[in-house]
Order: C-alpha cells, then sequence, then structure tokens
C-alpha cells in the first residue's frame, strides 16, 4: 500500500473508533426504558431540550416501580413545559418489577436486608445516561415518595459532589449522617395527616399483607440537624400559606442558611404526592391533595440551586 493510502487509512480508522466511542447525546423524544447491568431506569426526554438541560430524579415508594411512580407523580407534564428530563430508577426486590425498595439507610426491605448498594447504582446511572443523552452534571436534582424520599436524603448525604439539590416527599432521612462535603439544599414535603410516615417520628403502621414495621425519625428533628450542617439559624419561619377544599399548605424556612432548608407542612392530606394522580389508593394512603403542586413547587426550587463551579 503507498504512504498516502496508509495515511488515509489509518485516518479512517481512527475516525471509525472515535465515533464508535462517542456517546450519543440525543435520545429521541419520549420514554425509553433503560437495562444498567442487573439494574433498570426509565428515562423521559421532553421534546424541546436545552443542549445541557436539568435532570431529575425521581425514585418510586417502596413496594413500587418506576412505571408506577411515572405515572402516579405526573412529573412528566412538567419537564414538557419547562425541558428538563426526567428518570425513574427501579429499586430491587425478590419480585422482579414489583414490590422495589430502596437501601436509604434503616429502610426498606429486602434492598436494606441484603444491603444493595443504591448509591452505586445512582452513580453508574448517572454516568451510563451521559454516554446517552447530554445533561447539565451541576443540576443533577433528587426527589422520592416515602421509602424514596429516604433515598433522595441518602443521596443528599453521600452523594452531594454529584446531587445539587433535594426535595423528599412523605419520608424522613433514614441514615444516621448529615452532608458534610458541601451544603445540601433541601425543601421537604409532608403531611400532618399522613397515616404512614407519621410526621412526628415513631413506629409506622405494618406494610400491606406483612408484620413488618419502620421507625420513622421525626421530620422536625431530622431537618433541624440537616439545617445545622447547613449553619442555619433557628427557628424556622412561616413563609407562605395555601388552602384547598380544607387542606392547608403552610411552607416553613430556617434563616440565614448557606443553603436552603425548606418544608411544605400539609394538612388533610395522606401519605401522598400533591398533585399526583387523584384518588391513588386512598384506603392505603389516605386523601390526595391538590393544595400544593408538589412538582411545581420543587422544579421553582430546584431552579435555584446549581453544584458549585470548581
Amino acid at each position: 500500500m503507498r504512504p498516502a493510502a496508509v495515511v488515509r487509512a489509518a485516518r479512517f480508522a481512527a475516525g471509525l473508533a472515535a465515533a464508535l466511542s462517542m456517546p450519543a447525546l440525543a435520545l429521541p423524544a419520549g420514554d425509553h426504558a433503560i437495562t444498567l447491568r442487573d439494574r433498570a431506569y426509565i428515562i423521559h426526554v421532553p421534546a424541546k431540550l436545552e443542549a445541557k438541560p436539568a435532570l431529575v430524579l425521581n425514585f418510586h415508594g417502596g413496594g413500587g416501580n418506576a412505571p408506577a411512580q411515572q405515572k402516579y407523580s405526573r412529573m412528566d407534564e412538567l419537564a414538557d413545559r419547562e425541558g428538563f428530563l426526567v428518570v425513574y430508577p427501579e429499586g430491587t426486590g425478590p419480585f422482579e418489577g414489583r414490590l422495589q425498595t430502596w437501601n436509604a439507610g434503616g429502610c426498606c426491605g429486602s434492598a436494606v436486608r441484603d444491603n444493595v448498594d443504591d448509591v452505586g447504582f445512582v452513580r453508574r446511572l448517572l454516568d451510563d445516561l451521559a454516554r446517552r443523552q447530554a445533561y447539565d452534571p451541576a443540576r443533577v436534582y433528587a426527589t422520592g415518595l416515602s421509602n424514596g424520599a429516604m433515598m433522595a436524603y441518602r443521596l443528599g448525604a453521600e452523594m452531594s459532589d454529584r446531587i445539587a439539590a433535594i426535595a423528599p416527599v412523605a419520608g424522613a432521612i433514614a441514615v444516621e449522617h448529615f452532608p458534610t462535603a458541601r451544603s445540601v439544599p433541601v425543601m421537604h414535603v409532608h403531611s400532618v395527616d399522613d397515616p404512614r410516615a407519621p410526621i412526628a417520628g415513631g413506629l409506622g403502621p405494618p406494610f400491606p399483607m406483612t408484620s413488618t414495621r419502620v421507625m420513622h425519625l421525626a421530620v422536625d428533628t431530622a431537618l433541624g440537624e440537616w439545617a445545622k450542617a447547613n449553619g442555619c439559624e433557628s427557628p424556622m419561619e412561616q413563609r407562605e400559606r395555601k388552602e384547598w377544599q380544607g387542606h392547608t399548605a403552610t411552607l416553613f424556612a430556617y434563616p440565614k442558611c448557606r443553603a436552603e432548608v425548606l418544608l411544605w407542612k400539609l394538612t388533610g392530606a395522606g401519605h401522598v404526592w400533591p398533585g399526583g394522580e387523584p384518588d391513588y389508593f386512598p384506603k392505603l394512603l389516605g386523601p390526595g391533595t391538590a393544595v400544593i403542586d408538589a412538582n411545581q413547587e420543587m422544579w421553582r426550587f430546584f431552579a435555584r440551586h446549581r453544584l458549585p463551579q470548581n
């Protein structure tokens, strides 16, 4: 082969190798079910996105799964309007696709019993997604319901290098440590009438068809400790109040923090995602509510925060 042909062949081979190793940075709009080794997640991609959009991790509750959380929380509707990505990770459990839980520290189920490395899974998920769809690594946020809320707290405590802010719903922190690497903003949503995760703490009722009960940390205690880690002053101050069909929602905030610590305290609602699909297992979870839209409130909150640039 002539020298010029050798050069062209080498350039072609190098270009092909580079193309094969390049990430696919634009998934088609819609929902994509991704398998990652022995784990899975769903990503919702809006039709209109920035070059590097924000990303929200939305964790299902104990006994749930990713498709159910996607349907129940109704976050895709807001993501389509605002142009951010939503990922619904799948937990683990003895029955594939059903009765999944997260190892959030002290809760829940087989994920804790088997010491599943769910923090490691989330790190792998973020790395895997970056090879498929561009997103802004400074704007990655975590939320979730119940056991999923506890998982969001664990990520805030242990992955503050990758999680910009968290917004747990109806579940307090279940690990014994709080963020130390940096101050992590938190907005907690919880009802005083929650029948499954008592806002004042203590043993919750048995999981359906089992005798298993979970000890919950009081939300005020958890937020108080998080506020200390964030350098806040005390006590919390009331900022806003809303009403809807006899339900109320009051926003409280710790003053003068390095990073925000907020609480939406609800009355009348159950163990639910405010603004989510109505009448979702009301006998088990209690009444739903539209006194606030949790998605809108957490998006306003998330939009104020990003990881500090090095």
